[in-house]
């Protein structure tokens, strides 16, 4: 086949729904008697390993890492006045994670920027804990993704951001 593939071996990408994944490699397997050729992309974060078919990137959501502009245009969402709407908590626990995984940074940093308590706020809920810290691991990663750092100085740069929002 001479088809130019969307990602090469070796290529971070983001899959909406788990955040940043290396291309491992490609792989044909015969499903219900159809050759496919499949992404098998590796999540470090979650140990797991995807198979996307080729033909179905499009799809799926897959997508290259976020460009430099578009994760500053995130981090500057941080920087922002959380905008937390006065409805049930069930309706936008539901929206975070809709946001989340979407799998665009900005959506992920207004998650961020709306659930982020500074020390001298009331504690978070578990649940809101656990929305608050998938949509910052999911910005962490693509942000050392983008920037060849790691996942530590990543994160001391998003907590620094938002310290200096709150």
């Amino acid at each position: 086949m001479s088809d130019k593939l969307p990602f090469a071996v070796g290529d971070y990408v983001v899959y909406p729904a788990h955040g940043v994944g290396c291309v491992d490699g490609l792989e044909t397997q015969e499903i219900a008697g159809q050759e496919l050729r499949l992404y098998v992309i590796t999540f470090e974060s979650s140990r797991m390993t995807l198979r996307v078919p080729v033909n179905k990137v499009g799809n799926s959501g897959l997508r290259k890492l976020s460009s430099k502009k578009q994760m500053d245009s995130a981090l500057i969402t941080l920087k922002g006045r959380a905008r937390v709407k006065r409805t049930m908590w069930s309706r936008r626990a539901q929206e975070y994670e809709a946001k989340i995984n979407s799998g665009d940074p900005v959506s992920i940093a207004e998650v961020v920027r709306d659930l982020h308590r500074s020390a001298t706020q009331p504690e978070q809920s578990f649940s809101e804990r656990q929305i608050y810290e998938a949509a910052f691991e999911r910005l962490v990663d693509e942000l050392a993704a983008i920037e060849k750092i790691d996942k530590d100085k990543a994160s001391g740069k998003l907590e620094k951001l938002l310290q200096k929002a709150a």
